[in-house]
């Protein structure tokens, strides 16, 4: 797909379960970018006039939810060129000026690590499935302007018979009802987003037709891909490896957390390079941001076990130092979310004087168990090596989130 070229999708409907409205690419309101412009939308459907603009003429721009636009991003994105649009339509020009890159998009990163970088993109390297398929009716629920957002309108966007129904982060308790509504058969979230959707709506989601089931943005482990697959038995189960400097470069879709350690280090083309340097993940991707181009460190740690290669999270944060032994937070969670009671759970290390850290953790239950910590105190400790065995296990009464669908820790 290229900007100001016609777009395949342009008949696809867009439903906004906020305000009820129903229309389609080519029915909603013109708008005429400022461009390079940063578009502050207070919602997602907001944001769709923006993007049926761009695509038809070019025009550089990135769109940020208003709950992120804080005074420090908006200096930021205005000493790197960008005008401001408000939601309310006035503009607040640039303190740099600078000529727009025709046909240039930008996505923010989650800022996780420091300020939001700015990462840059075009349509074409957003969308990352096309050509003929099958007609589906998709929930869009990430945040606007994120990387997997665009996953998702890009879909409705670049291929016929690709509906979106559009539903904020911070209306996500009534998606189920939406989704069943609207005949929903094709759905993408965080494993945290469907942790919570399990729990809180087991008794509606038979009602919802889903026949692709997608999980990114955070570790997928075995116990939520077996939980979906118990509520969706005939949906096909997808979890995708997608980040805003490499896009969408691991897809799985037989059942198993992690993927096959045959994939390492093999060449085709078209597709990403996939290796692992210590424990770290390195990926070499056609669909990279603007400058990425070759092998990228992606931060992120790796295990392999059992002929997979098991992404556990962050560098930074999954490796636990026990009086020198290590562990992966990671491998730690997976154990305890494995536990037929535990819906969630967070690994961490804690400081300690004599052993440099101890490991312990953070549960959500998917049902009341009194006897809960000394039980999963036995379950991982005939799962773990000794010093991977959590030594304090609080249990939450639920699963923190934040407005990217990822856990709030």
């Amino acid at each position: 797909m290229t900007a100001a070229a016609s777009f395949p999708g342009i008949g696809n409907r867009l439903i906004d379960v906020g305000t009820g409205v129903s229309t389609t690419w080519a029915e909603l309101s013109d708008v005429k970018i400022p461009a390079p412009a940063a578009v502050v939308v207070g919602s997602s459907f907001e944001a769709m006039p923006w993007v049926r603009a761009h695509a038809e003429t070019g025009a550089e721009f990135l769109v940020v939810a208003a709950g992120r636009m804080e005074q420090n991003l908006r200096a930021d994105l205005r000493a790197s060129g960008f005008a401001i649009v408000d939601p309310d339509g006035t503009v607040e020009e640039a303190s740099a000026p600078r000529a727009a890159e025709d046909g240039r998009l930008w996505l923010l990163t989650s800022g996780s690590t420091g300020r939001p970088k700015q990462i840059g993109h075009t349509l074409a390297s957003l969308t990352t499935v096309s050509g003929d398929m099958a007609p589906r009716t998709w929930l869009c629920p990430y945040s606007p302007g994120t990387y997997a957002w665009w996953q998702v309108v890009t879909l409705g966007l670049g291929s016929p018979g690709q509906d979106l129904v559009v539903v904020d982060p911070s209306d996500l308790d009534s998606w189920v009802a939406a989704a069943a509504e609207h005949g929903v058969t094709a759905a993408s979230g965080t494993p945290t987003f469907w942790r919570q959707t399990m729990m809180a709506h087991k008794d509606r989601l038979a009602e919802v037709p889903l026949q692709q089931i997608s999980l990114g943005g955070e570790p997928v482990d075995q116990a939520v891909l077996d939980q979906l697959r118990a509520f969706f038995p005939a949906a096909r189960i997808s979890w995708i490896y997608a980040s805003s400097e490499v896009g969408a470069s691991i897809v799985v879709h037989d059942g198993r957390a992690g993927f096959p350690v045959e994939w390492l280090g093999r060449e085709a083309e078209g597709r990403p390079r996939i290796d692992v340097d210590g424990d770290e993940l390195v990926i070499a991707s056609p669909h990279h941001g603007a400058g990425l181009d070759g092998a990228v460190r992606t931060g992120d740690a790796v295990v392999i076990q059992d002929g997979r290669v098991l992404i556990t999270g962050r560098l930074n944060s999954d490796e636990i130092n026990v009086g020198g032994a290590k562990v992966s937070a990671g491998v730690v969670r997976g154990v305890l979310t494995s536990h037929p009671d535990v819906a969630w759970a967070h690994v961490r290390g804690r400081k300690s004087p004599l052993v440099g850290s101890l490991v312990v953790a953070e549960v959500v239950l998917s049902s009341p168990n009194d006897e809960i910590v000394e039980e999963l105190k036995t379950w991982s400790a005939e799962r773990l090596p000794e010093y991977g065995v959590p030594r304090m296990i609080k249990v939450l009464d639920a699963i923190p989130q934040k407005e990217t669908l990822k856990s709030d820790v």
